[in-house]
């Protein structure tokens, strides 16, 4: 089961993602990154969070412990900046904690390009963010880290950031378990995903006890769709359950090349600079001078 810690110390907020959590020390000695439950986000992030994370840490998967986090807003009064103070005081209380890895690097296109992942774990995170409609780690955006960067430890991929999978569940009416997701574009795609090995391992793991066990974690109140937790509960194990048994309908296999993506990427800000207003192209000296050739769209937006 998730501990329970209770946060004695406010670090510092993280402006990275649009939920802005926030770093905090708590009584068991450990540092954790909180998603509280008055963001934006709301309650269904934090679902999405334990059910992924716990799932892919039964499958072996590296992801930074959880933790339930008891957090008082007063701990946090000298933050300086009201909308996040106003997230603290829409927060008392139960939260999500996230183990801090100090130290660690994002996975970013400039890293990835030096970093090597082998095929078949890159398969094992594509297979495990297609089950649970995670279409949110992307070449962009990984929500993968690199860590430990020091020592002589090798340095290995971990999975954060899952608030933004299950998206079924933000419309359970029309949850289709066998409904195909793009994934083209994963953080992964061009290491050669093995996803079709993945699939051999995996799936037969993915049970139902082992969902029931990791549906568990999710605290009581942040269960609301249905009448009772226990409802709720039922709902995403047999969501999931479904979905892993149709796994030959939505299994990834199509990954375009770097060189591909460069080039699909290179067609579309083509497309985006031709459709720009003229005046956003090029904006005349407004001093008299002859009109310089400049792209003001870089101080524009």
């Amino acid at each position: 089961m998730l501990r329970d810690v209770t946060a004695v110390r406010y670090v510092t907020p993280l402006r990275s993602g649009g939920s802005v959590p926030g770093v905090v020390e708590a009584d068991d000695l450990g540092t954790y990154v909180v998603k509280f439950t008055g963001s934006a986000q709301g309650r269904k992030a934090l679902v999405a969070e334990v059910i992924v994370g716990e799932l892919a840490r039964a499958l072996g998967l590296r992801f930074p412990e959880l933790v339930l986090v008891h957090f008082d807003p007063a701990i946090a009064a000298d933050e300086p900046h009201q909308e996040v103070r106003d997230l603290h005081a829409a927060s008392g209380g139960l939260n999500l904690g996230m183990d801090y890895l100090s130290g660690a690097r994002d996975f970013t296109p400039d890293l990835a390009r030096h970093f090597p992942v082998d095929p078949v774990e890159a398969g094992r995170i594509v297979w495990l963010d297609a089950l649970t409609v995670n279409v949110d780690r992307t070449v962009h955006s990984s929500n993968l880290l690199v860590w430990p960067t020091l020592g002589t430890v090798p340095p290995r991929l971990w999975l954060i950031d899952h608030g933004a999978a299950l998206v079924f569940h933000h419309r359970w009416d029309g949850a289709d378990p066998e409904k195909v997701y793009d994934f083209r574009h994963h953080a992964l795609g061009h290491y050669g995903p093995d996803v079709r090995a993945a699939d051999a391992e995996l799936a037969p793991k993915v049970t139902e006890e082992l969902l029931r066990a990791v549906v568990a974690e999710v605290p009581d109140a942040w269960l609301t769709d249905f009448p009772t937790p226990d409802l709720a509960r039922e709902a995403y194990v047999a969501y999931l359950h479904a979905r892993v048994r149709a796994s030959a309908r939505w299994l990834p296999t199509d990954f375009p090349t770097r060189e591909e993506l460069a080039a699909e990427n290179a067609i579309k800000a083509a497309r985006t600079e031709a459709s720009r207003p003229k005046w956003l192209k090029r904006v005349p000296d407004l001093h008299g001078e002859p009109a310089a050739e400049q792209d003001w769209s870089v101080h524009l937006g």
